[in-house]
């Protein structure tokens, strides 16, 4: 900007004046409620990158690299050459097909289990009777009771000498002698699945009497009426309305299981027959020190949990959206 003398003998400014800041745009209500909802959001995200994808991401790069936990500072992450090794020797070694085999037999079993018990125990207290509130709240008990506790009574009630189980057995029973249920092949396995489908079953019971409550009771009138029988009723009424709840609990209870480690722990040790994936992944990492197949073994762990994910979403999840 320059100044020259105006005719009057007065200073007169030209050329352009500078400009002002443009006036900003209110908020509208949709950018406001996105900044807010990404503001909401973004703690939760940083927190699922910490502790889910960071870690998925380092279990993956372990499973190709060759590394002990000794070794592991000096190796870093991308510190290793990356190699198959680690899977050869996880499917190569004695006793991990069996391994595999038992864990799918226990997840399959405990959760086919827990979603039986829960469906009963649903049946139990759809209908209103005396005392009906203390009785649902007493089937929660096993599910919030700290699993050391209740690892912890099983191993006294099923101990051979001192257990209630075998003593009433020995004694009205007719047993010859007490049984070992958690120290032999033939009965640990199947006692483990016991105590996980006892101990989960209020899981499946919540979601089972929520979607009963909410079936019109017209419909089993009517079909009372029409001369039904229980059987009947439960089969063509009830089972359909359960059928997509029951898929969707069965998926999330074979997922908890699959993963399962400390009620098996606690138990057996993985002992007599009762070895699973999960306890198998953690004797590899700390009594081997062998961090890379302990990685890749839970890397065969997830390609089956997802497997079973893509089987629920392709003959499950569809015929309910259509």
């Amino acid at each position: 900007m320059t100044t020259t003398e105006s005719r009057s003998g007065g200073p007169a400014t030209t050329g352009r004046s500078p400009r002002s800041p443009r006036p900003r745009r209110p908020l509208t209500l949709r950018r406001r409620e996105s900044r807010e909802g990404i503001a909401l959001v973004t703690p939760t995200v940083l927190i699922i990158l910490l502790v889910v994808a960071i870690p998925i991401v380092w279990t993956i790069v372990f499973a190709f690299q060759r590394v002990r936990l000794a070794t592991l500072r000096k190796t870093g992450l991308f510190g290793a050459e990356f190699t198959m090794a680690n899977f050869e020797r996880v499917f190569n070694t004695p006793g991990f097909l069996d391994t595999l085999w038992t864990t799918v037999v226990y997840s399959v079993a405990s959760t086919v289990g827990s979603i039986v018990i829960g469906l009963v125990a649903a049946l139990v207290v759809r209908d209103p009777f005396r005392g009906r509130t203390v009785v649902r709240a007493s089937m929660l008990l096993p599910y919030v009771a700290p699993v050391v506790a209740m690892t912890f009574v099983w191993q006294v009630m099923l101990d051979p000498q001192l257990g209630v189980v075998n003593n009433w057995g020995t004694r009205f029973l007719g047993w010859a002698e007490p049984i070992p249920f958690l120290s032999q092949e033939s009965t640990a396995l199947w006692t483990v699945i016991a105590f996980e489908s006892w101990r989960y079953f209020p899981f499946a019971f919540l979601f089972l009497l929520a979607r009963l409550q909410a079936v019109p009771r017209e419909l089993t009138e009517a079909s009372t009426v029409d001369g039904a029988t229980p059987t009947q009723r439960f089969r063509h009424i009830l089972l359909p309305q359960l059928m997509p709840v029951i898929a969707l609990i069965g998926l999330l209870r074979f997922i908890m299981t699959f993963n399962k480690f400390d009620d098996v722990y606690l138990l057996t040790g993985g002992a007599a027959g009762t070895e699973v994936v999960s306890v198998r992944v953690y004797n590899f990492l700390s009594a081997r020190t062998d961090v890379g197949a302990a990685a890749a073994q839970a890397v065969v762990l997830a390609v089956v949990l997802v497997v079973a994910v893509l089987l629920y979403l392709r003959f499950f999840a569809s015929r309910r959206t259509d």
